[in-house]
């Protein structure tokens, strides 16, 4: 994919979706939350930015950040971030053994896919669209039936704060595509 190009704008807010690889189911498992949590907090304590939202699947996640103004890195953030994490969790569910050529090449310890997804938010509907997508995703991958039941999502957050209702609901309106 030499030919990718990705939006870096300063102080952007970004809708992204990581996934492991071979889309194995790892990331809900007890030490692959911890190690995720602690790789985040490590590399937010020296590149700043704010979660706006988040899920967690078993096999990927999906997350909306704004970066600090002045400041485009995500790509810097997210290599940090699965390097820590595979380095946390080198000797656990035996993802060095199923690297790829690639992957082998280029010294990855095969938790992760290589590439991550993003979308540069264009405005407060386009935010809004894929904030619900991030916390619906559990139900659209059949993992739960009604939204409140997934644990690792801010979408609890959001429901505290009021945001989500009765009357106002994830998948209410069409949602992004991944």
């Amino acid at each position: 994919m030499k030919d990718l190009r990705r939006l870096y704008i300063e102080g952007g807010t970004y809708f992204f979706t990581v996934v492991t690889n071979k889309r194995r189911k790892l990331l809900c498992k007890p030490e692959s939350r911890l190690a995720l949590r602690t790789a985040i907090s490590d590399v937010r304590s020296r590149h700043p930015f704010d979660i706006i939202a988040w899920v967690l699947l078993p096999d990927h996640l999906h997350c909306i950040w704004t970066l600090p103004a002045g400041d485009a890195d995500f790509s810097m953030r997210w290599s940090l971030i699965k390097r820590n994490v595979s380095y946390q969790l080198k000797d656990r569910f035996g993802t060095r053994s199923d690297r790829t050529l690639k992957q082998l090449k280029n010294r990855e310890a095969g938790f992760w896919q290589h590439r991550f997804w993003e979308h540069a938010i264009k405005d407060e509907n386009d935010l809004i669209r894929h904030f619900d997508y991030v916390h619906f995703n559990p139900v659209k991958h059949g993992l739960v039936e009604m939204v409140e039941g997934w644990k690792w999502s801010t979408f609890h957050k959001y429901l505290r704060m009021g945001y989500y209702d009765t009357e106002r609901m994830p998948g209410d309106e069409d949602v992004a595509g991944e």
